[in-house]
């Protein structure tokens, strides 16, 4: 397993493998990433959100073993934020070039969001127990602003761009919806900010 930097910030937590567990991990990185100096509202946050989003969410509806929590882990080094999703599910591994999801379901674009967003992503087994760990990293440039991926859509266009307000879909604007807490100056409608 390759080495990684030491970090400099790190967050850790394990969540109930539901889809209250997959939504509180992704508001408590956007809260972190906030207290890190990354608001809610720049493309940090989001895209980290939105990756935590589709990572955790995964790891519940594909990773999920009765009784057994799912873990999260947010470290940045050396300019590198790296996320980290842990399930102790080992025989569900995702592909490492997901098939091109058939455009009519509402679910099966993940992956895809992740690959699209993140600058590297992949699985690795858990060293010293069952499950596997999946993980995505996104380097920020000096200037604290993530590049911007030819062909990535916006975080928060994914839901609303296709009209859907689905948990398989989660965005980051649907953290200003989903009855967990508005903060102020959060536009009400469509979860578009002005």
């Amino acid at each position: 397993m390759p080495q990684h930097p030491a970090p400099e910030r790190e967050f850790t937590m394990r969540f109930t493998s539901t889809p209250r567990g997959a939504r509180l991990a992704r508001r408590l990185v956007s809260h972190r990433l906030n207290d890190w100096g990354h608001p809610y509202s720049t493309p940090v946050n989001e895209t980290l959100t939105l990756i935590t989003a589709e990572l955790s969410g995964n790891a519940v509806r594909h990773g999920h073993v009765p009784g057994r929590d799912f873990h999260v882990q947010l470290t940045l080094a050396e300019g590198t934020f790296r996320i980290e999703v842990t399930d102790t599910r080992a025989e569900k591994q995702p592909s490492p070039t997901p098939a091109f999801p058939d455009p009519l379901p509402e679910s099966g674009r993940g992956l895809h969001l992740v690959a699209a967003l993140a600058d590297d992503w992949g699985v690795t087994p858990r060293p010293a127990a069952p499950g596997k760990t999946v993980w995505a990293v996104l380097r920020v440039p000096t200037g604290g602003h993530a590049h911007a991926h030819p062909g990535a859509s916006h975080p928060t266009d994914s839901a609303s761009m296709q009209g859907h307000d689905t948990e398989s879909t989660p965005a980051t604007s649907s953290l200003r919806r989903d009855g967990l807490g508005l903060r102020p100056g959060d536009a009400r409608c469509g979860g578009r900010r002005p």
